[in-house]
């Protein structure tokens, strides 16, 4: 990989990422970018800053990851962010944390389910409309650019029998869903600044009760 491919991860090396997992993270920004001329995974106008856009963005919430974690789930996976990201990463960090990616588009199962294969992940992409589910056991839900705050939370509460936290991306201008938020549901939360923008936050959401 050439030296400006491992600039666009130098953000990422504080957060103990190893530098083992750029050619994987490399590997899986060709394949969007292939797959992306055939299925819509990824705007157009972000591939030429894919790894900041999509690949760090994603790859930071690892500081909100606990390790004793077992099993992760991304609802609404679409192209595999943040999941496969995650998946990369906990390769080794962890190889024994389970990634669900939740997606029901048959086309963009396809294209996990690929990348799962050529990359190796511990993953498994499950074709269900996860408004649907019932029941479903994990410790760690997370989404990106999925559903608005209010239904994530809501979902988490009535489709999940067990959860231990949920990571959510908090773009610009949402400060007002997050205090309605906290006007709605009890929960206990760390925040932090992205790395991809000074305007959004990554924040992690625990002991989540319905007020």
């Amino acid at each position: 990989m050439i030296d400006s491919n491992i600039l666009e991860y130098k953000n990422l090396e504080p957060l103990n990422v190893s530098r083992e997992t750029f050619p994987e993270f490399e590997a899986y920004c060709d394949l969007l970018k292939r797959e992306n001329s055939k299925i819509n995974l990824i705007s157009k106008s972000t591939e030429k800053d894919i790894r900041k856009r999509h690949i760090v963005d994603c790859a930071q919430t690892i500081d909100f990851i606990d390790e004793k974690y077992d099993i992760c789930t991304d609802i609404g996976s679409g192209s595999g962010l943040p999941g496969i990201v995650l998946a990369i990463i906990m390769k080794i960090k962890k190889p024994n944390m389970k990634f669900n990616l939740y997606e029901k588009s048959f086309r963009k199962c396809e294209f996990l389910s690929d990348v799962k294969e050529k990359l190796n992940l511990n993953a498994e992409v499950i074709q269900k409309d996860i408004f649907r589910e019932k029941n479903i056991e994990t410790d760690l839900i997370i989404a990106r650019a999925f559903k608005p705050l209010p239904i994530m939370l809501d979902l988490a509460n009535k489709n999940f029998k067990k959860f231990k936290s949920v990571i959510i991306f908090l773009g610009k201008n949402k400060k007002g869903i997050f205090e309605k938020a906290l006007s709605n549901w009890s929960f206990d939360y760390k925040e932090k600044i992205s790395l991809t923008s000074s305007e959004s936050k990554i924040i992690k959401i625990c002991n989540l009760k319905k007020k």
